[in-house]
């Protein structure tokens, strides 16, 4: 019986691991977005210039951003979805977005439905239909991060390896960012990326137990160069 339900989670595991390497390719009509959280200006201003300077910038964005905002949403949303909280999941899907600029807040909600469109089909867990059903009826904003945790929740896949598999895509789209601006090679890009991989668990699990939204990096090059902003990328 023990080999039987092993070989189960294990089964849906798989199939749940292959559904985000679908969803989660931005080639794929779903779309994908992210924030570069101020890339340009830091190459423009030779804050960035290498591949050491590259992977810290990014080892950053997981330290004072997603430690901070994304992780933690993440998680809430898993226990949430566990406890049966409709009302409460509701109110954390708002207060996310309330947290982020009125750009990245738009393409946040905007991704969520597209990807909800995608996916909305065949869904057992009760409490995932019912926030599916309140998205579709504008009830609830509906954001990308709180769309993909809840599909996640669905197919049983654990919440450290959905993040695990957020973070690296997203780590992926901003350091390609820098192929067209910079003279970091991509195969120093590659490199970084494949770094990350032996860090990133202990990042994920290392989380702020208190959600905040300021990131040093944004505002950093916010204040040193008024003219350069960083730019949300969508495909």
């Amino acid at each position: 019986m023990v080999m039987h339900t092993t070989a189960t989670n294990s089964k849906n595991q798989a199939k749940a691991i292959s559904r985000f390497l679908q969803l989660l390719d931005g080639v794929f009509p779903s779309g994908a977005f992210v924030h570069s959280f101020g890339l340009e200006p830091h190459i423009v201003l030779d804050f960035v210039s290498d591949k050491e300077s590259l992977k810290q910038y990014l080892e950053n964005i997981i330290i004072d951003q997603y430690q901070n905002l994304e992780f933690v949403a993440v998680k809430k949303t898993y226990k949430l979805l566990e406890e049966n909280r409709l009302n409460h999941l509701v109110k954390e899907d708002e207060k996310f977005s309330s947290m982020l600029s009125l750009e990245y807040a738009k393409a946040s909600k905007d991704l969520g439905e597209n990807y909800l469109k995608h996916i909305n089909f065949d869904i057992k867990e009760k409490i995932v239909q019912e926030y599916f059903e309140l998205v579709k009826n504008k009830k609830s904003f509906g954001n990308e991060l709180f769309i993909l945790s809840a599909y996640a929740y669905e197919l049983g896949l654990v919440c450290d390896t959905f993040l695990l598999f957020w973070t690296k895509k997203s780590l992926i789209n901003i350091a390609s960012a820098s192929l067209k601006i910079s003279r970091i090679k991509p195969t120093e890009i590659q490199q970084i990326l494949f770094w990350f991989d032996e860090i990133l668990e202990e990042k994920i699990s290392s989380d702020s137990k208190n959600i905040s939204n300021f990131n040093p990096l944004f505002e950093e090059v916010i204040f040193s160069h008024l003219n350069l902003e960083p730019k949300l990328f969508a495909t």
